[in-house]
């Protein structure tokens, strides 16, 4: 196959207002054959940015990650997929190395790609964010990801690795960070509650324990200095509100009475 009659590639970006981010966003993808819009119905200038870039927006209430994604990847056209986040940035290396993957047969079956994370200005390279890789470049027919409702990842066994990075800037501003801790904790306790396997007070204890001296030491987040402390506190304050929303959901069913049969 010739680099003419390239593979073709959609990329995908889920969004939900997102004007701050998604211009630069799109900016980084036009280089691909579509590029498809999932909003869950943006209320401030996201749409009209996108229009921009892509006639292809199209919308669905949003329910959770993995939901939205494996219910947008059927919508692309295209035989290969490339998720992007609107908080992230396909760099030229990155542009470069895909189109020449898919200038021929690829022989895997997805790929992962390593994110270079920054906060507040600088590429954070400890604290556990400096070796993150996601699973974002796939067949569309074969790629799913699994049913979880946070942090979920494509399922396939036949994978290789990119060497080229994704940009991410994932925090905007400390009110940005500690909403997305909310959600995201929130999603967490419903996946551990439901699973049954958790013991709240233990848990309230020992996990902000262990996860700041995960980050802050163990994975060296001291060398990122005070990003590299923030990191960590924050994660163990995502830690602490997670098992204190198990505790919540709990006491609720404990209240909710019983109706006899």
């Amino acid at each position: 196959m010739g680099k003419k009659d390239h593979i073709k590639l959609s990329v995908i970006i889920p969004c939900f207002n997102e004007e701050k981010n998604i211009e630069e966003c799109l900016q980084s993808v036009t280089w691909a054959d579509e590029v498809l819009v999932v909003d869950s119905f943006s209320t401030d200038n996201t749409l009209s940015i996108a229009a921009k870039y892509t006639d292809r927006i199209i919308q669905r209430e949003f329910i959770n990650d993995s939901i939205q994604k494996n219910w947008a990847i059927p919508q692309a056209r295209s035989d290969w997929i490339l998720i992007v986040d609107s908080d992230e940035r396909v760099t030229r290396e990155l542009q470069i190395e895909i189109k020449d993957l898919l200038s021929q047969e690829p022989s895997h079956d997805g790929y992962w790609i390593k994110r270079r994370n920054f906060l507040m200005g600088r590429h954070v390279q400890y604290s556990g964010w400096g070796k993150d890789t996601v699973l974002r470049l796939f067949k569309k027919d074969i790629g799913r990801y699994e049913e979880k409702r946070v942090h979920g990842e494509i399922q396939l066994k036949n994978t290789g690795t990119l060497c080229s990075y994704l940009d991410h800037y994932t925090v905007s501003s400390i009110s940005d960070w500690l909403n997305k801790i909310n959600r995201y904790s929130s999603y967490k306790a419903q996946d551990k509650y439901e699973k049954g396997l958790f013991f709240p007070l233990l848990h309230m204890i020992l996990r902000p324990l262990i996860r700041f001296n995960k980050d802050f030491i163990f994975r060296l987040g001291f060398l990122d200095g005070w990003r590299g402390f923030l990191i960590a506190a924050m994660s163990a304050f995502a830690e602490l509100a997670m098992a204190a929303k198990v505790v919540q959901f709990r006491y609720e069913k404990d209240r909710t009475p019983r109706r006899d049969p």
